[in-house]
């Protein structure tokens, strides 16, 4: 593996531990805000400020906001609606399944939800068949995560 492909993927095990702090932080903000839709909001505007700055330091001159008005409803709302569901669901499951079981059952729905967003190529994807290999694959991840929330 050359050593851009090295530094990806530990950018993205990065990636995905922030993920995991995520929830149990969000969890503590419904604690001390009484509501979990309170810290779903919460998160999503203090997000939404980085985003923006983000947008305003590196990306100022090649957004195309016209484009905005050529997009289907489903990509305007769609990202946001569904980030605003899944903050909502893991600040709610963290301290009832805890961090482990929540992140190991959300990898499982994620790597599910792929094989069949690449079987049928939606959303103009490549498609990708379901192979042995890869529907075995998602299975073992399954039956992992089912260990890592009920062993």
């Amino acid at each position: 593996m050359a050593w851009t492909g090295v530094l990806f993927t530990l950018v993205a095990l990065v990636g995905g531990g922030l993920i995991a702090l995520q929830a149990p932080i969000n969890a503590e903000v419904a604690t001390r805000l009484g509501h979990p839709i309170s810290a779903a909001t919460m998160s999503f505007c203090v997000g939404t400020i980085a985003l923006i700055v983000l947008t305003l330091l590196f990306a100022r001159s090649s957004t195309n906001l016209s484009a905005l008005g050529t997009m289907p409803l489903y990509m305007l709302f769609g990202g946001g609606l569904l980030g605003a569901v899944y903050v909502t669901v893991t600040l709610m499951l963290a301290p009832r399944i805890g961090v482990a079981a929540l992140m190991a059952l959300g990898i499982a729905g994620q790597l599910i939800a792929g094989l069949l967003l690449d079987r049928f190529g939606m959303f103009d994807l490549l498609e990708r068949g379901l192979t042995a290999g890869r529907v075995s694959g998602a299975m073992l991840v399954l039956v992992g995560a089912l260990m890592v929330r009920l062993l």
